[in-house]
């Protein structure tokens, strides 16, 4: 990992204050292979680093542009494990991760994160498994309870509520997934409890309900790979629902 801290970035948007400044891919070795000849990879290889603000980066784009394979690189190369969990969690029930946070560089500010976890839906169970294979006082830090003992979206809200500490680094990919939409509410105003406890948190997700955040910088995966900064009113997943829901027919005529 890089801690210059003190050169100015020249990436995608700005820098602001946070645990990690920026992320740059440090060398690209086979430009026709997974998951280098992913755009987005691309991308950034050429035109990085992708800059993080000190508060909440969401990744928004279509499946398959990237942006849960950036972020799962972002959970290795800071030291988390790739099926979730936080640093001390290193199990792995099937070794899937791609090879892109071996060549990924942070650049971390001055300050480090206390803590760190890494929330991926798709995983989960893995996760609250190895919760409970750790004993009694791992999952006293997720609430008390066993995250097999709560449905899926109450176990994600218990995570952010009971796990997710101030000063944290924390890293989310497609929290949604397991939420109704009165939980992603849930887990939008844990967010920015988090942002005033001065947490970092990078989020991968389709849902413009949490996209809503007051304050948070929007990156869009384009499908030709390019990477912006985007506002809450132009975000695919913002677009494209409402204009489903003001017309659902004009949807349904076209794709029926």
């Amino acid at each position: 990992m890089n801690h210059d801290a003190d050169r100015p970035s020249e990436g995608v948007s700005p820098v602001t204050n946070g645990y990690i400044r920026d992320v740059r891919i440090a060398a690209v070795p086979d430009p026709g292979r997974y998951p280098f000849s992913l755009p987005a990879v691309r991308y950034l290889a050429r035109h990085g680093p992708l800059s993080l603000s000190g508060g909440v980066t969401f990744l928004v784009g279509e499946n398959g542009s990237g942006k849960s394979t950036v972020l799962e690189a972002i959970a290795v190369a800071a030291g988390m494990n790739p099926e979730g969990g936080s640093q001390n969690y290193r199990f792995a029930t099937r070794s899937t991760e791609s090879s892109l946070g071996q060549h990924l560089t942070l650049r971390w500010g001055l300050d480090k994160p206390r803590t760190r976890f890494f929330l991926r839906a798709e995983t989960y169970y893995n996760v609250a498994t190895e919760t409970e294979r750790l004993g009694p006082v791992q999952v006293a830090a997720f609430g008390g309870v066993s995250p097999h003992h709560r449905s899926h979206g109450e176990s994600f809200v218990d995570l952010m509520v009971h796990r997710f500490h101030p000063r944290g680094l924390y890293l989310l990919d497609e929290p949604e997934a397991a939420l109704s939409p009165q939980g992603c509410l849930a887990v939008l105003t844990r967010l920015a409890e988090l942002v005033d406890q001065r947490c970092q948190i990078v989020v991968a997700t389709h849902s413009p309900i949490l996209l809503a955040l007051p304050g948070a910088t929007i990156y869009e995966f384009a499908e030709d790979g390019t990477i912006g900064a985007v506002s809450y009113d132009n975000a695919l997943p913002v677009r494209l629902t409402r204009d489903f829901l003001a017309d659902p027919n004009r949807y349904l005529r076209h794709l029926m």
